[in-house]
Order: structure tokens, then sequence, then C-alpha cells
């Protein structure tokens, strides 16, 4: 299943770009995890047959445990990740980006079981094909995605200069143009350079060549560091 991207913007303006995963690398880290889970279920009940019938109590508790609220605990106290997600790269996020917290957890993780009806989550996988988010039931619910965890981008780097605010507020297209600019700005020609810097009169105003080209580099300053 081919993935896609969403974006989100933050209250800070600051636009998030998340990579959706699919049903399949999604199924491969649920595999792993439901691995580990019936080992941990195994185990408990070779210690609990040392207490007779009494011990399929205590199976019973810590297959609930592990089957409903462990991947709970862990998408909650984990960064949204259970060793599956972890190992694949994945996480579960609020539908803003968000990191996941325990409620929004504990609902998307106890509403697998309609999701997995009728079989091997086939009300999941219909769901998740009929959205473009590829949300199951739980997701929906809970208000989640799954994503691929970003890679930590590069670090910016811009010719140096004194920061500027711009004259007024910008949206998140023309910071990004902002800094786009200043960042190939070593990759252009003067000449270039100052012909595309005059180019936004708004934020440059009566400014041309050289003093234009600076004003924009000093707002591109501005601009990451206050992100």
């Amino acid at each position: 299943m081919l993935d896609t991207t969403r974006r989100v913007a933050t209250p800070e303006g600051i636009e998030l770009t998340l990579r959706l995963a699919g049903p399949v690398p999604r199924a491969l880290a649920w595999s792993i995890d439901l691995v580990i889970r019936l080992g941990i279920v195994a185990l408990v009940m070779m210690l609990a047959a040392q207490l007779g019938r009494a011990g399929w109590g205590v199976v019973l508790i810590a297959a609930f445990f592990v089957e409903w609220l462990l991947p709970a605990w862990l998408e909650a106290s984990w960064g949204g990740q259970t060793p599956g997600k972890k190992l694949f790269g994945l996480a579960v996020l609020n539908d803003d980006g968000t990191p996941l917290r325990w409620p929004g957890a504990l609902t998307r993780n106890l509403l697998r079981a309609v999701d997995f009806l009728p079989f091997l989550y086939g009300i999941g996988l219909a769901a998740m094909l009929l959205n473009r988010d590829f949300k199951r039931l739980g997701d929906l619910a809970a208000g989640t995605v799954v994503v691929y965890l970003a890679e930590k981008p590069a670090q910016r780097v811009f010719p140096e200069a004194q920061p500027v605010t711009p004259p007024y507020s910008l949206s998140l297209e023309e910071q990004r143009a902002v800094l786009e600019l200043a960042e190939r700005a070593s990759t252009l020609t003067r000449e270039r350079l100052e012909e595309l810097a005059e180019l936004p009169a708004p934020l440059v105003g009566t400014l041309d060549g050289s003093r234009a080209a600076a004003r924009l580099i000093g707002m591109a300053n501005y601009i990451a560091g206050r992100k």
C-alpha cells in the first residue's frame, strides 16, 4: 500500500509534514508486537502452572493486561511507539502532530476489538483503505494517525547577518520562501541574488541590490532563530 503525506500547521506557525504509514508496515509492526505479547503470556503460564487451578486466574489477568493495556501504556510513555513500531520507525501521534497521551492511546487500543472483526483486522483494514489518512476505527475515535518518524532535518546554513524582524507577520509560504532564498544565497551569483532579493517589495521597501539581499538574509536568520 502506498504511503502519503499530510501537512499540519502548529499554533507556533511551524508547518510539519507527516509521512503516514499504510497498512503493510503497520501489519508488520503489529506482528512483532503480537509475538512479544504471546511470549509474555507463555512465560506467565509457565510460572502460573505451579499455582494449580488458581494459576489460570493469574494467566487471564496477565493476558488481559498484555493484550489491551500494555500496548496503550507503551504508546503513551514511549513517544507513541511499541517495540514493533520502533523496529519499523513508526509512531502514533495526535491528528495535530502533538505527542500521544494516555486517553488517546487507551481509546485506540481498546477499539482494536472492533477493528479485528470479523477476523485479522478485517474492519480495520477496510476503514484504512477508505480513509485518506489510513485510519482504522480506533484512530478515528481517538483522533490519531500512525506516521513514520521523521529524520532529524539537516541544520539550515545561512550567510552571517544580523537578524532582522520582518515588517509584518509572514505566512508559512512567505517564511519558507525567505528561508530558501537565504539557504541558496551561496550558490547564486551576486547579480542573481540581488535580482531575486528585490522582488518582494513589501519586505525590502526601497532597498535595492546588496542591501535588499542583506535584509532578506537577516530576516531568514530571525525566522530560523525563532523556530
